[in-house]
């Protein structure tokens, strides 16, 4: 199914109990502009009484094609990260999945007013604490620790920059779940950054939310 996506900022659904809406993540820049071959997700944003749920919908997606995932920024990450998962493995043990497909996250560049994409293919998400290895965390109040040091962004910089390239270190990234969508997704262009600048710092490709 090859078909380009729309420019939109706000992708609307027609459902069986109306429409429903998708407020995507927001950033400044893109990353991938255009995505051919793909099958859209949403995971919408919706409120029972005072409780905030999470609905998954999956009625296009084809295994063999690349999926966007469109996810409303609203929506915290204890309810997001387990359908995620739930999604990616269904399309891992499709008998039909291809290896050439990737995975991305739609969101809005606000500057170029267009929808951009980026990929997370790559990443397994645990729902737990990491046993070892330097822990990058982002919390919810946007703060950002190496261990138990909190750090800026130019600092975190810094200090990879410093540390010696004869020892190979292995760094874990970790988000607190409480932390919604919208914050994550930004730390997660923080962190594509921060792979391109230092490509041979060994980065697991394990995130942590707990």
């Amino acid at each position: 199914m090859k078909k380009r996506i729309a420019v939109m900022l706000l992708i609307t659904l027609s459902a069986c109990q109306g429409n429903k809406e998708v407020k995507l993540p927001d950033a400044t820049l893109t990353v991938v502009a255009d995505v051919q071959n793909h099958s859209p997700v949403y995971i919408f944003f919706a409120k029972q009484e005072k409780d905030t749920l999470a609905e998954v919908n999956r009625n296009n997606t084809i295994s063999n094609t690349n999926w966007i995932f469109n996810i409303d920024k609203r929506l915290p990450l204890r309810l997001v990260i387990p359908e995620i998962v739930k999604l990616q493995t269904k399309k891992e043990t499709s008998i039909h999945k291809s290896e050439e497909t990737e995975n991305y996250f739609a969101y809005a560049n606000t500057v170029k007013k267009t929808m951009a994409f980026l990929p997370f293919t790559k990443v397994n998400y645990i729902q737990s604490k990491p046993k070892q290895g330097i822990a990058i965390s982002f919390a919810k109040d946007n703060t950002l620790w190496i261990n138990d040091a909190s750090v800026s962004q130019d600092q975190l910089m810094e200090y990879l920059t410093k540390m010696p390239k004869e020892k190979q270190y292995e760094y874990v990234f970790c988000f607190e779940k409480e932390m919604n969508f919208n914050q994550y997704f930004n730390d997660e262009l923080f962190i594509n950054s921060l792979k391109k600048k230092f490509p041979t710092t060994h980065f697991n490709k394990n995130e942590f939310v707990y």
